[in-house]
């Protein structure tokens, strides 16, 4: 099983049905070094699933001071297969450490 932070719109039950077929079961978390912003999403599938035209998004700042809130999903290598299929190219995947000390994949501004 892979760990997903979840910030977004990954978040919501009917993103979550769409994108996986289930509801996820998750933890709250906070990942450090990060403040969010907004994006907007131009992909009408994404916006159709997520109801929203403007999505979060993280940006790196390295400021232990900056922390953002959410989840954290166990997903098998195929969901997140999944999840990467859903985020639109202003968003890449990496690895991080929450502030729980999980090691978790993150999705965090492309540029």
């Amino acid at each position: 099983m892979e760990n997903l932070f979840s910030y977004g719109t990954l978040q919501q039950e009917s993103v979550q049905l769409e994108t996986f077929g289930r509801k996820l079961q998750g933890t709250k978390d906070t990942l450090v070094g990060y403040q969010l912003a907004t994006v907007k999403i131009s992909d009408p599938e994404v916006v159709r699933a997520s109801g929203k035209e403007y999505h979060p998004i993280l940006q790196y700042t390295g400021n232990s001071s900056d922390e953002v809130g959410g989840t954290v999903f166990e997903l098998t290598f195929v969901e997140i297969q999944q999840s990467d299929g859903y985020e639109v190219d202003e968003y890449k995947r990496v690895s991080a450490q929450l502030k729980s000390g999980l090691s978790a994949w993150i999705y965090t501004a492309a540029g």
